[in-house]
């Protein structure tokens, strides 16, 4: 059977369409785009008008992507964002009736348990945890899950709470730390094995964000379909991040740091690897102040979408064009 699967996080809202046969996935396309359904809720309690308009421009795409592709059944399952906010649950309804789609909320434990069951086999005594936009789920177990816990703790959520500069000041990342400590160490009274733990394993933007600061992070072709081996497409000493390819391969889409700000660039896979930057976060004035991500190729692979937006969550977040040849950007969201 050919399924959809959508995650409405707080941060980002992830499609993943699949055949499903004998318990076997085998993954078809696979989507994610940043919607920060959560903006705002941590202090009115409420999913606010903006955000709900960004996540239903998304499945708006993935309902004629997964149509295309012909799945059967469409499932989309949220998390924090919506177990906080008062009108969730008509968000959901008017979700199942705008799109055709289940929906389904899972408590924080359940996201915990269902993490691990993503993940699949741990070592003995590893731990997952799971970095989210409004929660952070801790779970462990070999065969099945021995233990999941969700608590309120994740960027989105931390970053509307403390931080009001870039970059941070050192009280306000002190504030995030205290928070976290005090969950941590609710955590470790009631699951010993946390502080034992011979290995944790990270889920989540956050984690890969942080790990690709570090020299032996690379950005890798995967196939989808599960049985090709992995190749390497880049690897740099630089914080490169959001990775697109081509639909026919030849050219890769992706955010670096290397000149001191983001940047998106773009790469010949298959030509020597020829690198080019295409857009700056100078070309819209202080790059302080301008975040790029998410790079996307158009079908034809002449050009390139890409979400730029400001630093604090309540700044806007607005979908731009730009040539692959190179030019002058257009906004067009």
């Amino acid at each position: 059977m050919r399924v959809a699967a959508i995650d409405q996080g707080t941060n980002t809202t992830r499609l993943l369409i699949a055949d499903v046969v004998d318990g076997r996935v085998n993954a078809l396309a696979r989507r994610s785009i940043i919607t920060r359904l959560g903006e705002g809720v941590d202090s009115r309690h409420r999913l606010l008008p903006l955000p709900i308009a960004r996540v239903r421009n998304a499945l708006s795409e993935y309902r004629r992507e997964l149509e295309s592709l012909s799945a059967e059944r469409a499932l989309l399952v949220a998390t924090s964002a919506v177990r906080d906010a008062e009108n969730g649950e008509a968000f959901l309804g008017e979700i199942e009736w705008s799109y055709g789609f289940t929906t389904c909320l899972l408590t924080g434990d359940e996201e915990a348990a269902m993490t691990l069951r993503g993940v699949g086999g741990l070592a003995d005594g590893t731990i997952l945890v799971d970095i989210g936009g409004g929660s952070t789920e801790f779970s462990y177990g070999l065969t099945e899950c021995e233990y999941a816990r969700s608590v309120d703790i994740g960027c989105v959520r931390l970053t509307e709470k403390y931080i009001s500069h870039d970059p941070p000041r050192p009280e306000e990342l002190l504030a995030c730390l205290s928070l976290v400590e005090t969950y941590v160490d609710d955590i470790a009274r009631e699951f010993p094995e946390l502080s034992d733990a011979p290995c944790f394993v990270g889920l989540a933007g956050t984690v890969t964000s942080t790990a690709a600061g570090e020299p032996d992070y690379d950005l890798v072709r995967v196939p989808l379909d599960g049985r090709t081996a992995s190749s390497p497409l880049l690897s740099t000493p630089h914080n490169e991040s959001d990775p697109a390819l081509s639909r026919d391969g030849a050219l890769l889409a992706y955010v670096s740091d290397r000149a001191g700000h983001d940047e998106i660039w773009r790469r010949s896979v298959d030509a020597g690897g020829t690198d080019q930057p295409l857009v700056s976060q100078r070309d819209f004035g202080d790059d302080r102040t301008v975040m790029l991500s998410s790079p996307v190729f158009s079908p034809d692979g002449q050009r390139v979408a890409y979400q730029r937006n400001g630093f604090k969550p309540r700044w806007p977040l607005r979908i731009w064009i730009s040539l692959v040849a190179g030019g002058t950007s257009l906004r067009v969201g």
